[in-house]
This record gives structure tokens, sequence and C-alpha cells, in this order.
């Protein structure tokens, strides 16, 4: 069969529109849903000058927010990371009871209204909760202080990693480990040198989603952050409070600069996960 008659089967019998047709309506519907409220996000703060945007975004109250909001979502991304490669490993590799119950507890965190979220873990983390209690004699604070927002963002970020390295580890071939384990390879070495490596895309991947899902998460924070400015008040809750006091271009310099730092994040994540799946190829 020739290259022609075989590109001429996949059209005649393609269920979904063909490359052009698809294309023009993915740049559409792209351009519906993120580019146009995004221009107009960042028209809405080209109203300002460069000055007095550089002051607005150099006051101490704003460049605080911006550095708990990104250190804290940094933190619970790589928490997640850690500890969602293990519960995906379980998941994947093992067999018990209840293995539905907790694949399913997984997901939790899509379904749950996030003021719910936010609500339950003040609750369990304030000085007469359940586990603030057993900190609060230590002179630790969880709940109203950075900690309690680093918990409250691990909670909704840990379905990204979780589900983003699972499918990996399912079709990773137990060749693999067995050819490894032939060659004299304890465990752990051919975690770190056979497992890992294949594993390190998608935990990035999983890194970035769960980076970029804190970053903008506000329900489940502000009950839980105490909200003082300087010290718990994330950039979401300050962009609302700019946005109360009708000053709608101070908030639109935020989002814009908060959307930049992100964007670029993402954008190395990508690159440095482009170059690992680079190198494992060429090996």
């Amino acid at each position: 069969m020739t290259a022609t008659a075989g590109a001429w089967r996949l059209h005649r019998w393609s269920v979904l529109p063909g490359f052009g047709l698809g294309l023009g309506f993915t740049l559409f519907y792209l351009s519906l849903i993120v580019l146009i409220p995004l221009s107009a996000l960042v028209l809405k703060a080209s109203e300002l000058d460069m000055a007095s945007a550089w002051r607005v975004l150099a006051s101490p109250r704003v460049f605080a927010a911006f550095r708990l909001t990104f250190l804290a979502s940094a933190v619970a991304a790589l928490v997640n990371s850690i500890f969602g490669l293990v519960i995906a490993w379980l998941l994947v590799r093992y067999r018990f009871w209840g293995r539905r119950i907790v694949d399913a507890l997984v997901d939790l965190p899509f379904a749950l209204p996030t003021a719910v979220a936010g609500v339950s873990l003040a609750a369990l983390m304030a000085g007469n909760g359940w586990v603030g209690s057993m900190f609060a004699p230590f002179g630790v604070q969880i709940a109203y202080a950075p900690p309690g927002i680093v918990i409250a963002l691990i909670f909704v970020g840990l379905p990204f990693v979780v589900r983003t390295v699972q499918p990996v580890l399912q079709d990773f071939e137990p060749e693999l480990e067995e050819a490894a384990a032939t060659l004299g390879a304890d465990r752990w070495v051919t975690f770190i040198r056979v497992i890992f490596p294949a594993l390190a895309p998608a935990m990035l991947t999983g890194f970035a989603l769960a980076f970029a899902r804190a970053t903008g998460e506000y329900g489940s924070v502000i009950f839980i952050a105490g909200n003082r400015p300087g010290l718990t008040e994330i950039v979401p809750l300050l962009i609302v409070i700019k946005l109360e006091e009708f000053d709608y271009r101070g908030a639109s310099v935020i989002a814009v600069a908060s959307l930049a730092v992100s964007f670029s994040i993402l954008m190395a994540i990508n690159l440095l996960q482009r170059r690992l799946g680079q190198h494992r190829g060429r090996g």
C-alpha cells in the first residue's frame, strides 16, 4: 500500500474532523476561553504606566504576598511529588483490600469544594483542633500561619501528581527490572538507575501542575491562612481585596505579574522535562 493510499484511508475513516478543521476549532476555542480573557487582563493592566505598575508590585505588602504564595506553592508541590509517587506506586504495584477506596480518595480534592476543605483543615489545625492541639504545647502554630497554607496547598495539589505518575508506572515494562536484577542490581539501584529516569518527566509534569494549581488557590487557603497583611496574605486574596477597593488597575497588575511568573516557571519545567525525555531517548 502506498503512502498516498494509506493517508487517504486514514482521512476517509477518521471519526474526528481533519487537521485543518481540527486546528481551526482548537485555535478558536483556546482564543475564546484563554487568550481573549488574558488579553483583556493585560490591556487593563497596561492602563498604568511602568512606574505606577512598579510601585504597586514593589510595595512591601505585595512583595510579601508573592514571596509567601510562590514559596508555599513550591514546598507543597515538592511534598506532593514525593508522596504522590509513593501513593501511585502503591496503587499500581499492589492489590489490597480497600484499594478502590484509596484510589477514589485521591480524586476527592477535585470534587470537594475548596471552601469546605479550608474550613475542615482550619478546624483540625487550630490550636484547639485535633491536630493543632498536639503542637500547641510546643509553641508550634499551624493554622493561621504559613504551615497551614502549605498543608492546604498540599491537599488541593496531590491528585495532579498521582494521576500523572500512575499511568507511567502502569505502562512500565517489568522486564527492565528483571534484567537489572539479573545483572546483580539490588532494588534501590534498580529504582534509581532504571525506574526513576522513566518517571522523572511525569513527576516534573505533576510538580508543574500542582505548583500551578497552588499559586491560584483561594478557597481552601483563606480559611486557614489568617490573612494577615505581610505575614499570611496570599496573592489571590490580595487581588480580591484590590477589586473590593475598586482598584481594578492595581488588581490587574498583580494578576499579570502572577501570571508571568507562573508561566515562566511552567515553561522552564517543560523545557527541563523535554531535555530529560531526549536524554532518556538517546540512552
